[in-house]
């Protein structure tokens, strides 16, 4: 499913995905027409047109592609490995619109002078890439050929050098960078990791400017994003413009009654928990979710109902992430089990929050990546959202019995 806010996106503005049973090539040509010469010069329009990654990190595409072309053999690395369980959007473009990731592909290779690509992503979606990239040689493209791997079914499997592991033929866990990977990546050469979707964006840039990029978002973060939202009546992927209101998506596009709000989590599981009470002036982009210490991260919104029990979904949550690290630093191999136990302790009403802050604040900036960081953000956001709750647990009841008990007294 793909939404447009119509107030802010013309009709032929943004990603657009096309029918799965569609003549992939054809019907991509027909919608967006072919893409045009790339030279090194789409590096000073995409930073005109302040295009950021949207795998997460938000950092600005520019100045990666501008660091990769200052080196010898770049390799260019299409990131389609989501890991969040709960993201949909990389496997929709790459199964709806993967001529338009390849063309972002290829743009990007290009810019910088590479002749070596790379698509990493889950074995599911790489059959929709073949295809792809099977009509792009039957019509005769004069593309540099493209090296498929299946991404590894972990939740950190599309960490940077995760990633850069995998490529390598070693497992895809994360690693201290002792270089940065635009000097010294794969190969030890030059490397751009960069997430499908921001490829998509890229695709587009070339194609129609730096201008009609800034046509959707805000000046300072240009341009459209695909979320995943659930939890809401209308679950899927839409596309949105950056800095379009929270309620405007969980009520207009998701059918959600603000009444039967109670929470959001925003940027997946490593994300933050934000109540609906704050909802209200908040805007999904960097700058709009500053204030309630919350990052739209790689486009996850999980709406909690009123009714739902916001410590038992993230004790579940921590519980999921202790068992996802790979236990290569000290973070991971304790603190991370130590606030598992210690959330489910507070669902189970014997739990201490000043202990789950405490050790939060321990695993915090020591790991070996940024998978503690993530689930200390996490906890310490429910702890705040979902603060009237410890007591209702330590009394043996929660928010969900409560709900249950103020719906029975209206009936």
């Amino acid at each position: 499913m793909i939404g447009h806010a119509p107030a802010v996106l013309g009709v032929d503005s943004g990603i657009r995905l096309l029918a799965a049973d569609s003549p992939q090539l054809n019907a991509h040509v027909d919608c967006y027409g072919p893409l045009p010469a790339v030279t090194p010069a789409l590096i000073d329009a995409v930073a005109e047109a302040g295009l950021r990654g949207r795998g997460g990190a938000g950092f600005p595409m520019a100045r990666k592609l501008a660091a990769v072309a200052s080196g010898r053999k770049p390799i260019i690395v299409a990131n389609g490995a989501e890991g969040e369980p709960e993201s949909r959007k990389d496997a929709v473009l790459l199964t709806r619109a993967p001529h338009l990731v390849l063309d972002g592909l290829f743009a990007a290779a290009a810019a910088v002078g590479s002749r070596s690509c790379r698509l990493y992503a889950p074995a599911a979606v790489l059959e929709s890439v073949r295809q792809a990239l099977a009509e792009r040689c039957a019509a005769g493209f004069e593309e540099p050929e493209v090296e498929l791997t299946a991404a590894a079914e972990t939740f950190l499997a599309g960490e940077k050098t995760a990633v850069l592991n995998r490529l390598a033929g070693r497992a895809a866990v994360p690693r201290d960078l002792l270089f940065s990977t635009s000097k010294s990546g794969l190969e030890g050469r030059p490397t751009l990791v960069q997430n499908v979707e921001t490829l998509a964006h890229l695709g587009l840039i070339a194609r129609f400017g730096p201008h009609w990029f800034r046509t959707a978002g805000t000046p300072e973060e240009p341009g459209t994003m695909l979320i995943t939202l659930t939890g809401t009546a209308r679950e899927g992927v839409f596309e949105v413009p950056a800095g379009i209101a929270l309620p405007e998506v969980i009520c207009g596009l998701g059918g959600t009654e603000p009444t039967g709000l109670r929470a959001v989590l925003i940027g997946g599981r490593h994300g933050t928990w934000v109540s609906s009470g704050a909802l209200a002036h908040t805007t999904l982009s960097e700058a709009g979710l500053r204030h309630v210490h919350a990052s739209p991260g790689a486009g996850v919104l999980r709406v909690l109902p009123r009714g739902q029990c916001g410590l038992y979904l993230t004790a579940a949550i921590t519980g999921y992430l202790a068992e996802q690290s790979t236990r290569q630093c000290g973070p991971c191999r304790n603190g991370l089990p130590r606030l598992a136990a210690g959330f489910a302790d507070l669902v189970h009403g014997d739990g201490n929050a000043g202990e789950l802050e405490h050790v939060a604040g321990l695993v915090e900036g020591r790991g070996a990546c940024h998978h503690p960081d993530g689930t200390a953000r996490l906890v310490r956001s429910a702890l705040t959202v979902f603060a009237s709750d410890i007591q209702l647990h330590r009394r043996g009841t929660c928010e969900t019995a409560m709900h249950a008990k103020r719906i029975g007294a209206l009936q």
